[in-house]
């Protein structure tokens, strides 16, 4: 069974991002959204946490909210996919469960 994991407070002022890396299993996948976005950023305290679990889980962070947070692509973890709204229930449908870590 796969689960879709949706991330929405900044690893910076919460630890969602990190209780959410701390229960994910092979095959899951992990949507940033609002402010979870800024986990996709290269060199944080949680950039290598993600990138080691890249192997078995698949990252994602919504589109329009990292236009909304003005931030630059080039800043973003290499191999995390933007995707948009259609992405995100595209995402949601294809996964059996969907864990929101507020």
């Amino acid at each position: 069974m796969t689960m879709l994991h949706t991330v929405n407070k900044s690893p910076f002022e919460k630890n969602s991002l990190e209780s959410c890396l701390g229960h994910i299993t092979d095959g899951s996948a992990v949507l940033l959204i609002e402010d979870g976005v800024y986990g996709a950023l290269q060199g944080t305290v949680v950039s290598d946490a993600i990138k080691s679990a890249m192997g078995k889980v698949s990252f994602y962070a919504l589109n329009s909210d990292v236009d909304a947070r003005g931030i630059n692509r080039e800043r973003l973890i290499g191999d995390i996919e933007l995707v948009d709204y259609s992405g995100f229930v595209k995402l949601a449908a294809e996964h059996d469960k969907v864990q929101s870590w507020l």
